[in-house]
């Protein structure tokens, strides 16, 4: 049997504003729709099972036999073995280390894309999935605290048929990050936005939900499109096939933000990954690890400004496909309709909030005892995997994400270690590059009003 997705909002009780959409449609529809008319997110109604011998066959294999792997569990039913094949090649043509620290613990660096940030891995992969079922004009819509927005406009460049337009907040992204939004140019527009990540994402939600929009075939390429998970999952399953010893358990810590990477490791484990527990640190926007704590979930607005910008969020949009995968609703503003079940949640998940104070600290201790450089993220990933290990004992296994290269943060790793780190050639060719963003308010009315004078129906 096919399968097909579901809105995480279906069970919610049905209101003049939002009637729960209760269809299960194609993974084709699923990505060109983006979010589901009730403004939920879509979820597959099955989990394909790994084989897992096919994943420790995977060991010494490049990373595009793992991708292959998981694609085709999932879409074999969709698209062909050849075109499959072809958008998993022309998507992952770049490295992806796994860096020995000491013992058995590593970081995966996914930062060797043409963007230097691991969202690349995603929207390379999406954006061909988009140009090869979509038969009308597609208007992108991208809502980013940093590395998002760049990646997803890379790798929309120059597709025929569809318009790019990234929200970025203006004052929280650092100028690097900052000159790769506005110079992608040509079929990619960025907008300046004189507030927080959360008001951008909102933004983009309201419009998506707006029928006087209805016309001009808005998609999502943020996390909020399960297109951009099914990616997420893969590196996962590459990292265990290089490093585990048979059917050993695995840590994962991945520093999260609009946990869509993180979501990518619950997928993981629920197909059949030995993973022993995710943990997903968090910056100084605590709601997740309170929630675990308390089981009251509060979320932070405005989101809190800290040196890992692209984890400054105050309510995940990936929260509602969680708290779904473990019997619970909430809504895009937080509302929790039906508590999931918090006990499992405690049981495969773990949280903490890491403050700048600390992801510094980390960024100077790893560089000094070990020689090896990790960005603000990256150091959350490795931060929150030492509090764990402190709190539970060693663990054989464990892998920290670095999830973009620490030339994206010169002015962090000046700071932490008196040096400045070397740029890939993909940041270096910046310089080169000229482009203005348009600057608008946090008023969706003005947004609105771009978007109709702007893009093509």
């Amino acid at each position: 049997m096919p399968i097909e997705y579901y809105s995480t909002n279906r069970n919610i009780l049905a209101s003049a504003r939002r009637k729960p959409f209760t269809k299960a449609v194609s993974f084709a529809t699923a990505l060109l729709m983006g979010q589901a008319p009730d403004e939920g997110l879509f979820m597959p109604n099955a989990i394909p099972r790994l084989d897992q011998n096919a994943v420790l066959a995977l060991k010494g294999l490049p990373y595009s036999e793992s991708a292959k792997l998981v694609a085709n569990l999932f879409l074999a039913d969709e698209i062909t073995v050849k075109q499959l094949e072809r958008v998993v090649e022309e998507s992952y043509n770049f490295a992806v280390p796994m860096e020995r620290v000491y013992d058995r613990k590593y970081i995966m660096r996914l930062d060797g894309g043409p963007t230097a940030s691991f969202k690349d891995f995603a929207a390379r992969m999406m954006a061909r999935w988009m140009s090869l079922l979509n038969d009308r004009h597609l208007n992108i819509l991208v809502a980013t605290s940093g590395d998002t927005g760049s990646a997803i406009g890379s790798a929309f460049h120059h597709l025929e048929g569809i318009t790019v337009t990234i929200l970025y907040p203006r004052d929280e992204v650092s100028e690097l990050q900052q000159k790769q939004l506005d110079t992608i140019g040509d079929n990619v527009q960025a907008l300046s936005v004189d507030g927080k990540f959360d008001d951008c994402q909102q933004m983009v939600k309201q419009a998506f939900a707006d029928e006087n929009l209805a016309d001009y075939n808005l998609n999502s390429a943020n996390s909020i499109n399960f297109g951009r998970i099914i990616p997420q999952i893969i590196y996962y399953i590459y990292a265990y096939a290089q490093l585990a010893n048979s059917t050993e358990k695995i840590i994962f810590s991945v520093p999260s933000g609009n946990f869509g990477n993180a979501l990518g490791c619950e997928y993981a484990r629920r197909m059949g990954l030995p993973v022993k527990r995710l943990l997903m640190p968090v910056n100084g926007n605590d709601e997740f690890p309170h929630f675990l704590a308390t089981g009251h979930y509060q979320i932070i607005s405005p989101s809190r400004a800290c040196l890992s910008n692209a984890m400054n969020v105050g309510n995940p949009s990936n929260l509602a496909r969680f708290f779904d995968l473990y019997g619970g609703t909430i809504d895009r503003e937080g509302f929790v309709h039906r508590q999931p079940d918090i006990s499992a949640m405690r049981k495969n998940l773990f949280s903490v909030s890491i403050s700048d104070e600390k992801t510094v600290a980390t960024i100077k201790a790893i560089y000094d005892k070990y020689g090896i450089l990790l960005e603000p993220h990256g150091a959350v990933a490795w931060c929150g995997l030492e509090e764990y290990l402190q709190v539970v004992g060693d663990e054989p296994l464990c892998v920290a994400l670095e999830t973009a290269h620490p030339a994206k943060f010169p002015e962090a790793i000046k700071k932490a270690c008196g040096i400045t780190p070397t740029s890939p050639q993909a940041l270096r060719d910046l310089s080169q590059k000229q482009g203005v963003a348009v600057r608008i308010a946090t008023d969706y009315e003005e947004f609105k009003s771009y978007l109709t004078r702007n893009l093509p129906k």
